[in-house]
């Protein structure tokens, strides 16, 4: 068993680990969602599933079905999760399942009001959270480290 241990470390020494993200957010923040997705594939994470990629104005439920099935695997097979804030009733299931999985979950607001006592959420205050304040760059750029 020591032995196999060893020879794991070693084999992954020589491996690249890449991580794996999902981001949750509304449907007013495809936008930022894409450029999220974007910025952190071009510093090597992979993206499980981009849903604001697949938004259209004729969704039926069949569509709706498909696409949750698609985010839960996409929250599933991801190491991090990041919610872009402000958020609407799906980001919060969304949320709730990354909690349930015990990801890694990053809350980031534009401007922090999200976090202030009137408008924040008690799960936002749980310990596991990485709360991050700012403009995208400077939040993608606290994700990666």
């Amino acid at each position: 068993m020591v032995v196999l241990s060893k020879i794991v470390i070693i084999k992954m020494k020589g491996m690249r680990i890449i991580m794996k993200f999902y981001i949750g957010s509304g449907f007013k923040n495809c936008d930022l969602v894409n450029y999220y997705s974007k910025a952190l594939e071009e510093k090597g994470w992979k993206h499980t599933y981009n849903w604001a990629k697949d938004i259209k104005s004729d969704e039926t439920i069949e569509d709706l079905i498909e696409y949750a099935e698609l985010e839960k695997k996409g929250i599933i097979d991801s190491d991090d999760v990041i919610i872009l804030l402000p958020a609407g009733r799906g980001t919060h299931i969304e949320l709730g399942m990354a909690l349930a999985l015990n990801k890694k979950i990053y809350l980031c607001s534009s401007d922090g009001k999200d976090f202030e006592i009137e408008n924040t959420v008690n799960f936002y205050q749980l310990p596991n959270m990485i709360k991050l304040v700012g403009d995208a760059d400077n939040i993608i750029e606290e994700i990666i480290k």
